[in-house]
């Protein structure tokens, strides 16, 4: 007995061709879940994309005899793209989708500037907490923006002092930031 879901894709296809209903009922068992995770993850509407998956599985069986691509995987995600593209493009989902972007970027936004706040908090801490050289050092290399050399110059010490004093500083300040290792991967 034929066991469809032992079957690759391509032998799928060759049998869709021929109109058997129960390779496409494997086909869609396979992808249905794909096609709508890869539709939601744009428009963030259930209904939409339930509608988006049925026309192109649709559209699909009805086009069965024509050529379909041997890279299936890829045909359908094509196809829901182009799905989701017709429908912002003729403003079906246009307003819904630009106002949610706009809420999500603004709620993103929002999140990075208290983070950000807190994380100039925790290393002013922490610059506070450093011997006056080592502050200064610290200072003027990420708040002046100077590289090694020009504050060397500044004050009058070597290039390679500033360079183990940063490193220093910068390990101490991961150490520091253990507890929030999100952060230490920017330092």
């Amino acid at each position: 007995m034929l066991t469809y879901a032992n079957l690759s894709d391509l032998e799928l296809i060759s049998l869709l061709k021929k109109g058997d209903e129960l390779a496409f009922t494997e086909i869609y068992k396979r992808y249905w879940e794909f096609l709508y995770q890869s539709c939601y993850s744009i428009l963030k509407d259930g209904d939409t994309c339930d509608d988006i998956v049925q026309e192109i599985f649709v559209w699909l069986w009805a086009n069965k005899e024509k050529h379909i691509t041997d890279s299936f995987k890829p045909y359908l995600y094509a196809a829901a793209k182009y799905k989701i593209a017709n429908l912002i493009r003729h403003g079906k989902v246009k307003d819904a989708f630009f106002e949610r972007s706009v809420y999500l970027n603004k709620l993103s936004s929002d999140e990075n500037e208290m983070e950000l706040k807190e994380l100039k908090e925790i290393i002013a801490q922490f610059t506070s907490s450093l011997p006056d050289r080592a502050k200064m050092i610290f200072h003027l290399s990420r708040n002046e923006l100077l590289s090694n050399k020009e504050i060397a110059e500044k004050l009058g010490i070597s290039e390679k002092t500033v360079e183990n004093q940063m490193n220093i500083n910068l390990k101490k300040l991961k150490a520091s930031l253990g507890r929030l290792s999100f952060w230490s991967v920017f330092l």
